[in-house]
């Protein structure tokens, strides 16, 4: 079969692209790697169809050649035909280059019995070298280009066989001093000299340091490839950004002692690289000061004083890559670089920087970063504790004060640094409010009382919870700080007990200092609200988590008093919760004869077996076996109790358990009936049968009135209930969304409960038609529906679109139930009643092609946003 056209490999690419597993397992995948090599050498094919092919060699090299064999000869394909190409200049010499060096890596056949890796190594090291390679890689100017190209496929080999290209040592060296791109040279060099002192390998072969720098540069034909000391080894990238290794990395390699030879050689090879840094990019540089900081490293009697010199040039930089590398060589060294002046100088620069106000939010945050983790010469405390730079005192972290108006990451960094400056101070008593504990205060103070703004944003809320852990783990030894955090968090519940989460989540994660005051002070304020109000549930789900022995007659007051309000499950659970949670802590006296109101008394049966099974459980069990029977562990042992079955499932089929969603819940078709608002739902169930299902339904905000449960006595699967209606009663006209769960009865006689996924109520979902008017009376009644708006109501007027539908097929399908005067196809006259109390008057006239000019009046003004985009979303239906 011929080549194929460069449509037809269009489509072949398209179709690989958009599922190549499929594509290679089906029929024309078998063939693909193969004609793509073929088509490669066609002159029927344009040149940049030939680089889509070897864009997708690049990609997808290990799909296409999977093993080594094949990607042996497809790595000699793509040798042949760069071999092959004219001598007029091509991009495709280039692609060729990577495409060849990618398929001997990715398939696994690059090694010393690879023919193509012994034709690629001297022909990469030879362009790399700038020699003249013939005709068949163009001109002499075009093969200056591809210079680069072989250091990057070169640097590549060697990151998979790191000292492989140690030989190569002193022919890479004698390239710097020539013409030719620096930047990528110098980059190989560094690897490859990085890779030679890390992995030893050359000891092995008797070669030494200074044999490799300083031997007599070879011709590319007759250099050799040492293949002895890369076998076995595990291919792995080393990190790109400058980083150094952890202790446990470091562990595998031994530190080396050079000759003195060697040492000059070696500081020789470095300062060249180092003398030539400044002509590469930025972050070029930061990775050559990560390799031969690295390496140097790791030699015994080197002092890394060649790093010096770059250290004038680089502290001053305004490149976050080289700052980066600047600290990261400070980590590595420490005062054998800096000195106490480079140390003061680096921080106070660090300091001034992060204050600027212009800087954005993630430069800001990386200054601040290195201000928290800044390494210093002689930290005082144990390596790896947390603690501010010596030299960062107050008067130098004033300008990095937090504020309120900081964006919430960089407000925590800050904190974070605060925090530990007001370790390292001591309180000031005299002037409280100006010392860095004092300023602490005031900012947790406006934390929380931004938190404390009823219906206000969630993120405020979590910001101050972030903060308050940030204080407790910092500074868990300042009294003073901790007993105004925890009189600000109690004063925060008190005005918002709906972040009880956040409460509870807050006592799982600080360590016991904060924990215990703030526990107690925590109880104190639950069991001194009232118990009725609508925060009752975020009450109980508090208690649950802070109820102790400690008191616990104020507590079982107020569960007595609470239980005459828990009338939903929801409640009863949180009720029974906060039971189960004093069983555990011993507390008897009273909760026995609250358990048993509490089984006489509770309206759910669920409830009712809960609280007679912790009565049970209470009156036949000692304290410790109560506590290991309610305690957390699904493996508790067996206990010593003729009520308690020798199997574990007991627990099981008493208890409500949380299950995925066994049901299907969507909202069926509206039809607009009636003087009553409903939401029509349609339930299946998806698996096995469904008995005693009750569906209850929250509504997020105070949009609408408590909406009713929903009781079906049987669903089965395959046959889906019949149209359910759930009563609506908004109290204003608006969208809302309904948080849904289902309560039900397994075939296996469980009782569990799901949440499914929330329902939404749209706004045309609220439209109401007005009654039944006589004949002949509607346009009067009409008329006086859209006098009465004004002067209290508002009037507006819009452009419909109607896109390729006309008016009167989108009134009919949208409208219908609603229209009081209607001449087709031009003019309609539609009034909307919206609950509880509003109503929308629409006049469409003068109908045109593209749209109609809609006139509207309504005595709510609040719904003329949800009306335009209402009317404007009509034609997109």
């Amino acid at each position: 079969m011929g080549p194929l056209s460069r449509e037809a490999w269009t489509q072949r690419l398209g179709a690989f692209r958009a599922s190549p597993s499929a594509f290679l397992a089906g029929a024309e995948g078998e063939d693909l790697g193969h004609d793509l090599l073929s088509d490669l050498r066609s002159e029927k094919l344009s040149e940049q169809t030939k680089v889509s092919l070897l864009t997708l060699s690049l990609e997808y090299s290990d799909k296409l050649w999977p093993d080594a064999p094949a990607a042996e000869a497809a790595a000699t394909s793509l040798l042949d035909t760069l071999i092959l190409l004219p001598s007029k200049p091509s991009a495709l010499r280039r692609l060729l280059l990577l495409a060849a060096t990618t398929v001997l890596v990715s398939g696994g056949a690059l090694g010393p019995t690879s023919g193509a890796s012994c034709r690629l190594l001297p022909l990469l090291l030879g362009l790399a070298s700038g020699r003249d390679m013939g005709r068949s890689f163009g001109s002499a100017s075009e093969q200056r280009h591809l210079q680069a190209t072989a250091c990057e496929c070169l640097g590549e080999l060697e990151r998979c066989k790191p000292g492989l290209l140690a030989c190569s040592l002193a022919t890479l060296r004698s390239l710097l001093g020539q013409t030719g791109p620096i930047q990528p040279v110098s980059l190989l060099l560094a690897l490859v000299l990085h890779n030679t002192l890390v992995v030893p390998s050359r000891a092995a072969a008797g070669a030494g340091l200074q044999g490799l720098l300083v031997a007599r540069v070879s011709s590319v034909g007759n250099c050799s490839w040492d293949w002895t000391g890369v076998e076995g080894q595990d291919a792995h990238l080393q990190p790109q950004a400058p980083s150094w290794p952890t202790a446990e990395e470091k562990h595998g390699f031994p530190l080396l002692e050079p000759s003195p030879e060697e040492a000059r050689e070696l500081k020789a090879a470095v300062a060249q690289l180092l003398d030539t840094s400044y002509l590469l990019t930025p972050v070029a540089q930061a990775q050559l000061l990560w390799l031969l900081g690295w390496a140097l490293r790791g030699l015994r009697g080197q002092p890394p004083v060649l790093f010096k010199p770059q250290l004038v040039r680089l502290l001053g930089t305004a490149q976050l890559t080289l700052l980066h590398s600047v600290l990261a060589l400070k980590a590595a060294f420490g005062e054998a670089l800096f000195t106490a002046q480079d140390e003061a100088l680096l921080l106070r620069r660090l300091t001034l920087v992060a204050q600027h106000p212009a800087l954005p939010s993630p430069t800001h945050l990386f200054y601040l970063q290195c201000l928290l983790r800044f390494p210093e010469n002689c930290p005082l405390g144990p390596e790896g504790e947390e603690a501010a730079p010596l030299l960062l005192g107050p008067q130098l972290c004033q300008g990095l004060m937090p504020s309120l108006l900081h964006d919430p990451m960089v407000l925590l960094a800050r904190l974070h640094l605060l925090c530990l400056v007001c370790a390292d101070t001591e309180e000031e008593e005299k002037d409280q409010v100006q010392s860095p504990q004092g300023y602490l205060q005031e900012l947790m103070a406006g934390l929380q009382q931004r938190a404390a703004l009823d219906g206000g944003p969630q993120a405020l809320a979590t910001l101050c919870f972030q903060a308050s852990y940030l204080i407790a783990r910092c500074l868990p030894g300042q009294p003073i700080v901790r007993t105004s955090l925890i009189h600000g968090l109690a004063q925060l519940y008190r005005a918002r007990p709906s972040l009880a989460p956040h409460f509870v989540d807050l006592l799982d994660q600080v360590s016991p200092e904060l924990r215990e005051p703030l526990r107690a002070v925590l109880q104190q304020e639950v069991v001194a609200r009232p118990g009725k109000n609508e925060s009752l549930c975020w009450h109980l789900q508090m208690l649950a988590k802070v109820a102790e022995e400690d008191a616990r007659g104020a507590t079982l007051s107020f569960l007595q008093a609470a239980a005459v309000h828990c009338t939903d499950w929801g409640l009863q659970q949180a009720l029974l919760r906060v039971c189960r949670a004093l069983l555990r802590t011993g507390v008897g006296d009273g909760l026995a004869d609250l358990l048993q109101v509490l089984a006489r008394q509770l309206e759910d049966a669920d409830g009712r077996d809960h609280a007679r099974l912790y009565y049970i459980l209470f009156s036949h069990l000692s304290s410790p076996k109560l506590g290991v029977a309610l305690g957390p562990s699904p493996a508790a042992p067996a206990l010593a109790s003729s009520l308690v079955a020798e199997n574990q499932g007991f627990a099981s089929t008493l208890m409500v358990q949380e299950t995925p969603a066994p049901i299907r819940l969507h909202v069926g078709p509206q039809k607009a009936k009636g003087p009553l608002l409903s939401l029509p739902l349609q339930v299946e169930a998806v698996e096995e049968p469904v008995y005693c299902l009750e569906l209850r339904f929250r509504v997020e905000g105070q949009l609408y009135d408590p909406l009713e449960a929903v009781h079906i006595p049987c669903l089965c699967p395959g046959r889906p209930a019949s149209l359910l209606y759930l009563p609506l009663r908004p109290r204003r006209p608006a969208p809302a969304r309904l948080h849904v769960q289902a309560l039900y009865t397994t075939p296996a006689g469980l009782t569990c409960h799901a949440h499914l996924p929330p329902l939404s109520v749209n706004f045309a979902d609220l439209f109401l038609p007005f009654p039944q008017l006589p004949k002949g009376s509607e346009v009067c009644f009409f008329d006086d529906l859209w006098n009465s708006c004004l002067p209290k109501g508002v009037e507006s007027r819009m452009w419909c679109p109607l896109g390729p539908q006309g008016l009167e097929t989108l009134v009919s399908q949208h409208l219908e139930p609603f229209v009081v005067v209607a001449q087709p196809p031009t003019t309609y006259l539609i009034a909307i009643r919206l609950p509880p109390d509003s109503m929308l008057l629409l006049r469409l006239q003068a109908a045109q092609v593209d749209g109609v000019p809609v006139a509207l009046r309504t005595d709510n003004w609040a719904v003329l946003p949800l009306v335009g985009d209402y009317l404007r979303g009509l034609a997109a239906c």
